[in-house]
């Protein structure tokens, strides 16, 4: 079992995405994305707020995480303009005094704290040391050259996503690992062997993620029309 002062828990963001200019910054019902994960990790009861992390170059990004009691790690140019190699990406493996992160993304404003809190909870348990969020998806899938990967469902001769075995897909929001294992090119798991990493799933809405313009206005629309239903 892993204990919780070993964990380090980082919210890595950057200005510029191409898709969808400045989002971390950009308004968004009446706040910033950056704000909302902030402020739901901040209210998470298992999460010591002392071992909460905003990784960000932009000024910008650091005046909204100077408004929280929490610590912010400056990551560099390079880091914060790099879309592949982990060990610049993840600049703070070896810099941050932890064996373990979760790392949480700013992309989706509809996860939920109670989720962020069972995800603590299933990393502090497991045995295994990169836990990845998933969505379930019942659907039927084909690879680009056509074939089906989905196993059709017997006795099946329609397509009925009622019978049809379910599947995973890669839910983008909540990441666990060993941080030494970045330092050997290894992120969360290895990704080819069964369980490595472990699957954790999440509800398909809070795993909504931000990525194009259209979902972050109908991302807007959901997030509002959540925060009126908590008020009636």
């Amino acid at each position: 079992m892993k204990k919780i002062e070993d964990i380090c828990f980082v919210v890595q963001a950057r200005l510029n995405s191409e898709r969808v200019p400045q989002k971390m910054i950009k308004p968004f019902a009446g706040t910033t994305l950056t704000d909302i994960v902030l402020n739901k990790l901040l209210t998470c009861k298992s999460i010591p707020q002392n071992q909460i992390y905003l990784a960000v170059h932009e000024p910008a990004l650091k005046v909204i995480g100077e408004k929280y009691s929490i610590n912010i790690f400056n990551r560099s140019y390079e880091s914060a303009n790099v879309d592949n190699g982990i060990q610049v990406l993840f600049e703070w493996w070896n810099k941050l005094p932890y064996k373990y992160v979760i790392l949480i993304s700013g992309c989706n404003p509809l996860l939920k704290t109670s989720t962020i809190e069972s995800f603590v909870e299933a990393y502090l348990q497991a045995p295994e040391e990169g836990l990845f969020s998933v969505v379930k998806k019942k659907n039927y899938y084909w690879n680009l050259e056509g074939e089906m990967v989905s196993v059709w469902p017997e006795g099946q001769d329609l397509l009925n996503t009622k019978a049809v075995a379910g599947m995973y897909e890669a839910g983008h929001c909540l990441y666990g690992s060993n941080m030494s294992s970045i330092g050997e090119g290894k992120w969360v798991g290895s990704w080819t062997k069964k369980n490595d990493p472990v699957l954790f799933e999440v509800a398909e809405l809070e795993a909504f993620d931000i990525d194009t313009p259209w979902q972050f206005t109908l991302a807007e629309l959901l997030y509002k029309n959540e925060q009126q239903d908590q008020t009636i």
